[in-house]
Protein backbone atom coordinates (compact mmCIF):
# COMPACT_ATOMS: atom_id res chain seq x y z
CA UNK A 1 0.00 0.00 0.00
CA UNK A 2 2.50 2.64 0.68
CA UNK A 3 4.48 1.68 -2.15
CA UNK A 4 1.31 2.34 -4.53
CA UNK A 5 1.00 5.89 -2.24
CA UNK A 6 4.73 6.41 -3.05
CA UNK A 7 4.20 5.92 -7.13
CA UNK A 8 1.16 7.78 -7.18
CA UNK A 9 3.10 10.53 -5.81
CA UNK A 10 5.93 10.37 -7.64
CA UNK A 11 3.93 10.18 -10.83
CA UNK A 12 1.66 13.00 -9.23
CA UNK A 13 5.25 15.19 -8.56
CA UNK A 14 6.48 14.38 -12.22
CA UNK A 15 3.53 15.73 -14.01
CA UNK A 16 3.62 18.81 -12.14
CA UNK A 17 7.22 19.03 -13.34
CA UNK A 18 6.37 18.48 -16.59
CA UNK A 19 3.39 20.18 -16.83
CA UNK A 20 5.51 23.30 -15.57
CA UNK A 21 8.32 23.05 -18.07
CA UNK A 22 5.93 22.52 -20.50
CA UNK A 23 4.48 26.23 -19.93
CA UNK A 24 7.51 27.76 -19.24
CA UNK A 25 8.90 26.24 -22.92
CA UNK A 26 5.43 27.19 -24.52
CA UNK A 27 6.51 30.73 -23.94
CA UNK A 28 7.43 31.96 -27.77
CA UNK A 29 11.10 34.06 -27.73
CA UNK A 30 10.18 35.86 -31.09
CA UNK A 31 8.43 38.65 -29.91
CA UNK A 32 11.21 38.97 -27.53
CA UNK A 33 13.49 39.10 -30.47
CA UNK A 34 11.40 40.85 -32.58
CA UNK A 35 10.87 43.80 -29.41
CA UNK A 36 14.51 44.44 -29.24
CA UNK A 37 14.94 44.59 -33.02
CA UNK A 38 12.23 47.43 -33.26
CA UNK A 39 14.24 49.15 -30.52
CA UNK A 40 17.13 49.09 -32.33
CA UNK A 41 15.41 50.67 -35.27
CA UNK A 42 13.95 53.07 -32.86
CA UNK A 43 17.15 54.09 -31.56
CA UNK A 44 18.77 54.46 -34.81
CA UNK A 45 16.12 56.62 -35.95
CA UNK A 46 16.06 59.30 -33.05
CA UNK A 47 20.04 59.26 -33.72
CA UNK A 48 19.05 60.60 -37.14
CA UNK A 49 17.72 63.44 -35.53
CA UNK A 50 13.73 62.54 -35.81
CA UNK A 51 11.38 62.56 -32.78
CA UNK A 52 8.70 60.49 -31.27
CA UNK A 53 6.33 62.74 -32.91
CA UNK A 54 7.62 62.36 -36.20
CA UNK A 55 7.65 58.48 -35.99
CA UNK A 56 4.43 56.54 -36.46
CA UNK A 57 4.08 52.92 -36.86
CA UNK A 58 2.91 51.84 -40.06
CA UNK A 59 2.98 47.49 -40.39
CA UNK A 60 6.05 46.30 -40.70
CA UNK A 61 7.32 49.80 -41.04
CA UNK A 62 8.54 53.10 -39.30
CA UNK A 63 7.17 55.98 -41.34
CA UNK A 64 8.94 59.15 -40.28
CA UNK A 65 8.00 62.67 -41.01
CA UNK A 66 5.19 61.93 -43.23
CA UNK A 67 7.25 60.07 -45.60
CA UNK A 68 10.54 58.60 -45.24
CA UNK A 69 10.26 54.62 -44.61
CA UNK A 70 12.01 52.50 -42.46
CA UNK A 71 11.68 48.62 -42.19
CA UNK A 72 11.73 46.93 -38.67
CA UNK A 73 13.61 44.26 -40.25
CA UNK A 74 16.24 46.60 -41.72
CA UNK A 75 19.71 46.17 -41.15
CA UNK A 76 20.72 48.25 -38.57
CA UNK A 77 24.11 49.63 -38.38
CA UNK A 78 26.64 48.91 -35.73
CA UNK A 79 27.30 52.46 -34.58
CA UNK A 80 23.03 52.53 -34.49
CA UNK A 81 23.47 54.06 -31.01
CA UNK A 82 25.60 56.89 -31.84
CA UNK A 83 23.99 60.34 -33.81
CA UNK A 84 25.21 61.09 -36.96
CA UNK A 85 25.85 65.14 -37.60
CA UNK A 86 26.31 65.53 -40.72
CA UNK A 87 22.51 65.97 -42.57
CA UNK A 88 20.39 66.61 -44.27
CA UNK A 89 21.22 63.71 -45.15
CA UNK A 90 21.29 60.19 -43.27
CA UNK A 91 25.35 59.44 -43.53
CA UNK A 92 25.28 56.73 -45.84
CA UNK A 93 25.87 56.89 -49.49
CA UNK A 94 24.49 54.39 -52.26
CA UNK A 95 28.13 53.10 -53.41
CA UNK A 96 26.67 52.09 -57.03
CA UNK A 97 26.38 55.60 -57.45
CA UNK A 98 26.70 56.18 -61.27
CA UNK A 99 23.92 53.42 -61.85
CA UNK A 100 20.97 53.52 -59.96
CA UNK A 101 18.72 50.80 -61.23
CA UNK A 102 14.71 51.80 -61.17
CA UNK A 103 12.46 49.59 -62.32
CA UNK A 104 8.96 50.94 -63.39
CA UNK A 105 6.08 48.78 -62.24
CA UNK A 106 3.07 48.13 -64.72
CA UNK A 107 1.29 50.39 -61.63
CA UNK A 108 2.48 53.73 -62.58
CA UNK A 109 3.34 53.75 -66.12
CA UNK A 110 1.08 56.15 -67.21
CA UNK A 111 3.51 58.65 -65.12
CA UNK A 112 6.56 57.56 -66.85
CA UNK A 113 7.03 60.86 -68.39
CA UNK A 114 7.02 62.63 -64.39
CA UNK A 115 9.55 59.70 -63.74
CA UNK A 116 12.12 60.37 -66.55
CA UNK A 117 11.82 63.91 -65.70
CA UNK A 118 12.53 63.59 -62.77
CA UNK A 119 15.79 61.14 -63.38
CA UNK A 120 16.44 63.78 -65.24
CA UNK A 121 16.78 66.46 -62.87
CA UNK A 122 19.10 64.12 -60.37
CA UNK A 123 21.37 63.11 -63.19
CA UNK A 124 22.25 67.02 -64.70
CA UNK A 125 23.09 68.03 -61.15
CA UNK A 126 26.75 70.08 -62.29
CA UNK A 127 29.85 68.15 -60.97
CA UNK A 128 27.96 64.79 -59.69
CA UNK A 129 28.34 61.11 -61.19
CA UNK A 130 25.01 60.39 -59.87
CA UNK A 131 23.17 58.80 -62.40
CA UNK A 132 19.99 56.78 -62.07
CA UNK A 133 19.10 54.47 -65.16
CA UNK A 134 15.16 52.70 -66.12
CA UNK A 135 16.05 48.83 -66.30
CA UNK A 136 13.03 46.52 -67.56
CA UNK A 137 15.16 43.33 -66.08
CA UNK A 138 14.68 41.76 -62.99
CA UNK A 139 17.43 43.37 -61.32
CA UNK A 140 17.20 47.03 -59.56
CA UNK A 141 18.02 48.97 -57.12
CA UNK A 142 14.57 50.62 -56.60
CA UNK A 143 11.16 49.64 -57.60
CA UNK A 144 8.74 52.69 -58.42
CA UNK A 145 4.94 52.03 -57.84
CA UNK A 146 1.65 53.40 -56.95
CA UNK A 147 -0.15 53.07 -53.28
CA UNK A 148 -3.17 55.04 -53.06
CA UNK A 149 -3.47 54.40 -49.35
CA UNK A 150 -0.52 56.00 -47.82
CA UNK A 151 -2.82 58.61 -46.16
CA UNK A 152 -4.92 61.40 -47.38
CA UNK A 153 -1.79 64.58 -47.17
CA UNK A 154 0.95 62.31 -48.28
CA UNK A 155 2.10 62.37 -51.90
CA UNK A 156 4.47 59.31 -51.51
CA UNK A 157 6.88 57.78 -49.65
CA UNK A 158 10.08 55.75 -49.84
CA UNK A 159 12.96 54.24 -47.84
CA UNK A 160 16.19 55.81 -47.26
CA UNK A 161 19.19 55.04 -48.57
CA UNK A 162 21.05 52.23 -46.05
CA UNK A 163 24.51 51.32 -43.88
CA UNK A 164 25.31 48.90 -46.61
CA UNK A 165 25.79 51.77 -49.74
CA UNK A 166 22.30 50.33 -51.19
CA UNK A 167 19.74 52.95 -52.54
CA UNK A 168 16.31 52.62 -50.76
CA UNK A 169 14.88 50.07 -52.88
CA UNK A 170 10.97 51.01 -52.55
CA UNK A 171 9.18 54.22 -53.60
CA UNK A 172 5.41 54.84 -53.43
CA UNK A 173 3.52 57.16 -55.40
CA UNK A 174 -0.25 57.96 -54.02
CA UNK A 175 -1.28 58.52 -57.76
CA UNK A 176 -4.70 59.09 -56.80
CA UNK A 177 -3.55 62.18 -54.49
CA UNK A 178 -1.31 63.66 -57.23
CA UNK A 179 -3.48 63.33 -60.44
CA UNK A 180 -4.67 66.71 -60.68
CA UNK A 181 -1.77 68.36 -59.52
CA UNK A 182 0.46 70.10 -62.28
CA UNK A 183 3.22 67.87 -64.31
CA UNK A 184 5.60 69.81 -62.68
CA UNK A 185 4.24 69.06 -58.83
CA UNK A 186 3.77 65.54 -60.05
CA UNK A 187 7.56 65.37 -61.51
CA UNK A 188 8.24 67.01 -57.88
CA UNK A 189 7.03 64.38 -55.86
CA UNK A 190 9.38 61.31 -57.76
CA UNK A 191 12.12 64.10 -57.41
CA UNK A 192 11.63 64.54 -53.98
CA UNK A 193 10.99 60.69 -53.17
CA UNK A 194 14.15 59.76 -55.09
CA UNK A 195 16.10 62.11 -53.34
CA UNK A 196 15.01 60.24 -49.91
CA UNK A 197 16.81 56.77 -51.76
CA UNK A 198 20.12 58.28 -52.28
CA UNK A 199 20.20 59.18 -48.44
CA UNK A 200 18.64 63.12 -48.43
CA UNK A 201 16.40 63.81 -45.79
CA UNK A 202 13.89 66.66 -45.04
CA UNK A 203 16.12 70.25 -45.65
CA UNK A 204 13.59 71.59 -43.29
CA UNK A 205 13.48 69.09 -40.83
CA UNK A 206 13.82 71.09 -37.19
CA UNK A 207 16.69 68.90 -35.87
CA UNK A 208 18.51 68.54 -39.37
CA UNK A 209 22.12 69.65 -39.95
CA UNK A 210 23.91 70.05 -42.79
CA UNK A 211 25.82 67.91 -45.46
CA UNK A 212 29.23 69.07 -44.73
CA UNK A 213 30.10 72.68 -46.35
CA UNK A 214 26.41 72.98 -47.59
CA UNK A 215 24.43 74.96 -44.36
CA UNK A 216 21.90 76.83 -43.31
CA UNK A 217 18.12 76.39 -44.33
CA UNK A 218 16.93 76.75 -47.73
CA UNK A 219 13.15 77.69 -48.72
CA UNK A 220 13.84 76.44 -52.29
CA UNK A 221 14.79 73.29 -51.62
CA UNK A 222 12.91 70.55 -53.52
CA UNK A 223 13.78 68.45 -50.54
CA UNK A 224 11.52 69.92 -48.19
CA UNK A 225 9.31 68.31 -46.33
CA UNK A 226 5.17 68.92 -45.84
CA UNK A 227 4.78 70.31 -49.26
CA UNK A 228 3.19 68.29 -50.79
CA UNK A 229 1.31 69.72 -54.60
CA UNK A 230 3.27 73.55 -53.49
CA UNK A 231 6.90 72.80 -53.30
CA UNK A 232 9.63 74.18 -55.48
CA UNK A 233 9.61 71.96 -58.85
CA UNK A 234 13.44 71.81 -59.37
CA UNK A 235 16.38 70.99 -57.23
CA UNK A 236 17.71 74.18 -55.94
CA UNK A 237 21.34 75.73 -55.98
CA UNK A 238 22.01 74.13 -52.54
CA UNK A 239 20.24 70.61 -53.54
CA UNK A 240 22.65 70.30 -56.33
CA UNK A 241 25.80 71.81 -54.09
CA UNK A 242 25.06 69.17 -51.40
CA UNK A 243 24.68 66.52 -54.10
CA UNK A 244 27.70 67.18 -56.16
CA UNK A 245 29.32 67.29 -52.26
CA UNK A 246 27.46 63.81 -51.47
CA UNK A 247 28.14 62.01 -55.15
CA UNK A 248 31.37 64.11 -56.75
CA UNK A 249 32.56 63.39 -60.29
Amino acid sequence: MKTLFKKAALIALLSAVIISCTKKNDIPAEPEIQTTQNQKVLTYIKNLGFTDAQIVESGDNYVVDGDIVFSKKMEVPADYGKAITEQYYNGYIVTNSTNIRVKVDPSITSMNSEINSAINQWNTVPNSKLKFVITTGTVYDILIKVDNTIGGSTCGQAYLSTSNGKAGNTVWINQALIQNNSFAQRTRTITHEFGHTISFKHTNQSTTTNVPGVGGTDAQSLMNGGQCGSGATVLSAKDKQATAVLYPL
